[in-house]
This record gives structure tokens, C-alpha cells and sequence, in this order.
């Protein structure tokens, strides 16, 4: 039986070998590489290219174009594992998928994209030099313009490959409640272009196939203008949400809850069918009156600076419901409303069934003189009842910015255009609603209508099993199931920061 170290050293013989094997083989297909390239360009200096002379200065481009290329190492692994044999060059480049390359790369602006991006025009300019015997007069010439074409073709069609299925700007970086499970293009993804057979077939692959997506490119197409803007405004937004729509963070799941920010809604998905809506009110924006558009903008809006009651976009799992929750006051409310109002009205806490603590004991609010307490120095805790502010339930999630779906006592809200209002939870215009399609009809239904209908309620929390994943996204233009372009006002103007954005990106 062989030793631990002689297993390993035969491995590492038998890769070693395979290694050769395959890097010969490729030497080997390519010892045709000259009279292939002058057949092609017609320029005799070609007939002296060999796979050894291409390989030796192809690895000095790519030491000297590393810091331009998008996955340096990635690309640097591929061509130093495969002989720095020119495979774009040699199988690609010099027949129907150059022009099938060009033609897909100029119409990026079909996505919203910049085709200068994927340096169409650079590609073509130094395939003309092949065929230009005056730009091309010596051997080191040939090579380093099949090096130099070489990589920037694989850059470009990763770059291209990343922009439709990932998009070209990360959501993370650029707001700031953005805490959203997403996919982002590692070097795993940026690899697969080198096994590319048939570029029209992966182009045709990648082009986003969704109904929305597709749905905007059409309207993009169209110069559309939606009610109240004009054709370039509309196009703008446009853009933006084909954007979003690159982004890998859609629901995967046959049912989930989504709430759109700027639409005041929130749908039941089942099985991409809404199965049931609601009027929502969501937090605070920066721009409650659509003063700041993507026409008018400021560098200073192009930074994304949430208003501190804005609703986060996130993806949780609901777990649980609390049925006449206690409301654990934030310290910022607390101070900047409910300690005001006390001051006013010295009755305020006892009609509003808000008790007050402070190093963790309840006291009477009676003996405090709300005028000059310090802020900070009192906890506020509103009991269940008709004039709760989370209403009679609350929806839980795990999430960083402490915020819930709830129901809410003041319902003339969901009346208004304009809902957003809250202090960063998301009311619910038909909590019960939710409830029975979440928990369905039982046992456990029947005790949150039950404890919702209590005359005198207790707190109750009630898991919720399977647990139903959730999604607060932002969206501000889309087309509907009749056809029509919807638009909606960039009540947090992230729009503006994500426009904005997508013109840095070169």
C-alpha cells in the first residue's frame, strides 16, 4: 500500500503530465497559426507568426495591460494555463462573430447602456490594422496586435456579459439603507466566456428575457413619453429601472410579500401572479413634492442622504406576528413628539395608553415636567389598544434598521396620493388581510381574529410556519399587465443617485 507522499507524488506527476499533454496539444493546434492569420489578412508578415514567438510577447502585454483589464487574475489564470494561445484571435475574431460582436456591442444602447463601454470602436480600429500592411510591417508588430486584440476582447465580452446579467453598478455602494440580498459577478462567471463556442448563441443567452425587462426595452425603443414628463425624462427612468431589473436580487420563490416604495403597494406573490394588494404608507423621503427630478438635479442629489424615517429596500424572511403589540417607542420619537405633546397636554400619555419608565421602572408621568425633562432619560411604552400606533398586529422580520409591517389606527393615510408619511415601518391598509393569506384558515388564524377582536387585548405572538420571504424594493417605472407605462414619482431620489451613477461608469 502506498505511503500519504507517494499518493501525492504520483498525483502530482500525473498532473504534471496531463498539463504537458494539454499545452503541447495546444502548441500543436496552433502550428498553423502564420499561414492561418495571412489567409485571413492577406498580409504576408503574418505567414512568419508561430505559437512560441506569439506566446512570448503576448505575456509581456498582458504583465503591461493587467491594470486596464476588468478580472486581471482571472484572465492572467486562463491565458498562462492555456499557453497564451490566442483563442478569441484564432477562432473567433476573423469570421461571422467579430461582426456579430461589433453589432451586439452597438446596440447596447438598447438596454440603456453606453456602447463605448465595450470598446467597439477600439476592437474594430485594431482589426483594421491587420489588414494594413503599413501598420503592421514587422513580426513584434503582429504579435503585440494579436495580444493586444486578444485581451481586449475577452475584456470587453466579460464587461458585456457582466453589465446584462449582473448590471454595471453595485447597489451596495451607492445607497445607503440598501440591504438587499444580491449577486454580484465573481470570477467564476467571468471564466465561462472563454468556453464560448458560438458567440451569437451566448449573446442571444445573457439578453434578460424577463416580461418587465423586455417590456421597458420597448418603451425605451418607442421614445415613449409617460403623462406629466417628457420624452427624455422618460427615458431616463427607464434606464434606471432596466438597471434594477439587471440586478440578481429577485424573488426566486413560487410565493413571497413585496412592498414597491414608490408605488404605496404591496402584492402576495404566487407563482409571478399577485394574489393579493394593498395600499401601503412607507417612510419619509427627501423629496416628498418631486421638486428634484432627473432632469433638474444637483451633484449634492447624486449622493444618496436618506431622510433618518425612510423605509429601507431589504429581503427578510416574515417569521412571526405580534397581535396587539406593545410599541417600544424609538428614543427619536419619543423625544422630538411624545415628550412634546405631554408638555402640552398633561392628559396626552394616559388617553394615548403610553406608560413611561425610567432605569427600567414604570412611574407617574404626572410627577415630570415634560417642558424641561431631559430627552433621553425616559423610556416610552405604548400598550395594546384601539389608539396603538402598530394598530392591532404587526408583521416581524429580522433587519437591521429595526423596522415591521403593521397595522395602523390612522387610516385616513391610505386616502392620500403621497403615502409617504411613516416613520420607517410599513403600514398595512389590510393587516388582516395579510394575516389569513399568510397563516391561512386554522387554528392559528382564528386566535389572531380572535385576539384582534378583543375588547381588552394581550399581547401575542404567533410564529409563522413555513416562514414567507419578503421583499422592500424600490421601483419607479414599469409596464403593466395592459400594456401601459407606469411612472412614479423618486420620492427618495434614488433614482437620481442610481442615473447619476451609471453616467460614471466608462
Amino acid at each position: 500500500m502506498l505511503t500519504d507522499t507517494k499518493k501525492l507524488i504520483r498525483l502530482t506527476i500525473i498532473l504534471f503530465l496531463a498539463f504537458a499533454f494539454t499545452f503541447q496539444s495546444c502548441k500543436k493546434s496552433r502550428s498553423d497559426m502564420g499561414k492561418t492569420l495571412f489567409l485571413k489578412t492577406q498580409n504576408k508578415v503574418f505567414k512568419e507568426v508561430t505559437p512560441d514567438g506569439c506566446a512570448e510577447v503576448f505575456k509581456k502585454v498582458l504583465q503591461d495591460e493587467k491594470s486596464k483589464l476588468t478580472y486581471p487574475q482571472t484572465i492572467s489564470a486562463f491565458y498562462e494555463a492555456n499557453g497564451y494561445d490566442p483563442v478569441f484571435v484564432m477562432d473567433h475574431i476573423f469570421n461571422k462573430d467579430l461582426k456579430t460582436l461589433t453589432i451586439y456591442y452597438q446596440k447596447a444602447g438598447e438596454h440603456g447602456l453606453d456602447p463605448a463601454m465595450f470598446k467597439a470602436d477600439e476592437m474594430a480600429a485594431l482589426i483594421n490594422k491587420f489588414y494594413n500592411k503599413k501598420e503592421i510591417k514587422t513580426l513584434d508588430q503582429a504579435y503585440h496586435a494579436i495580444a493586444e486584440l486578444e485581451l481586449l476582447t475577452a475584456n470587453s465580452l466579460i464587461r458585456y456579459s457582466n453589465a446584462l446579467q449582473y448590471g454595471v453598478v453595485n447597489p451596495k455602494s451607492i445607497y445607503e439603507r440598501y440591504y438587499t440580498t444580491t449577486l454580484h459577478p465573481d470570477s467564476t462567471s467571468a471564466q465561462k466566456i472563454f468556453q464560448v463556442t458560438d458567440i451569437k448563441q451566448y449573446l442571444d443567452s445573457i439578453q434578460p428575457k424577463s416580461p418587465s425587462y423586455i417590456g421597458l426595452q420597448k418603451e425605451l425603443a418607442a421614445g415613449t413619453a409617460a403623462p406629466g414628463l417628457s420624452p427624455e425624462e422618460t427615458k431616463r427612468v427607464i434606464i434606471t429601472n432596466l438597471e434594477r431589473l439587471r440586478w440578481k436580487n429577485k424573488p426566486q420563490n413560487k410565493k413571497y410579500v413585496i412592498v414597491n416604495i414608490p408605488d404605496y403597494q404591496l402584492d402576495v406573490m404566487q407563482d409571478d401572479k399577485s394574489i393579493l394588494n394593498m395600499k401601503v404608507v412607507v417612510g419619509q423621503g427627501r423629496n416628498p413634492n418631486n421638486a428634484v427630478t432627473l432632469m433638474n438635479y444637483a451633484d449634492s442629489n447624486a449622493v444618496d442622504s436618506p431622510n433618518i424615517h425612510s423605509t429601507p429596500q431589504l429581503s427578510s424572511m416574515i417569521h412571526s406576528v405580534d397581535v396587539n403589540p406593545v410599541w417600544n417607542i424609538p428614543e427619536s420619537i419619543a423625544s422630538k413628539e411624545i415628550m412634546v405633546e405631554a408638555a402640552k397636554d398633561k392628559y396626552y400619555l394616559e388617553n394615548k395608553g403610553i406608560n413611561v419608565y425610567k432605569d427600567g421602572k414604570l412611574i407617574d408621568p404626572d410627577n415630570i415636567d415634560w417642558a424641561t425633562a431631559s430627552k433621553g432619560d425616559y423610556d416610552f411604552k405604548q400598550q395594546p389598544g384601539d389608539n396603538n400606533s402598530l394598530g392591532k398586529i404587526k408583521f416581524l422580520f429580522n433587519n437591521k434598521s429595526s423596522v415591521y409591517l403593521h397595522d395602523t389606527p390612522a387610516k385616513e393615510a391610505f386616502n392620500k396620493k403621497m403615502r409617504a408619511i411613516s416613520h420607517g415601518c410599513v403600514r398595512l391598509g389590510d393587516p388582516q388581510g395579510l394575516a389569513l393569506n399568510l397563516f391561512g384558515e386554522g387554528k392559528k388564524y382564528d386566535l389572531i381574529a380572535k385576539d384582534m377582536a378583543a375588547d381588552k387585548p394581550d399581547p401575542t405572538t404567533i410564529n409563522l410556519t413555513p416562514k414567507v420571504p419578503l421583499y422592500i424594493t424600490y421601483v419607479t417605472c414599469w409596464v403593466d399587465t395592459a400594456g401601459t407605462l407606469q411612472v412614479r414619482p423618486d420620492i427618495y431620489e434614488l433614482d437620481v443617485v442610481l442615473y447619476n451613477a451609471l453616467g460614471k461608469v466608462k
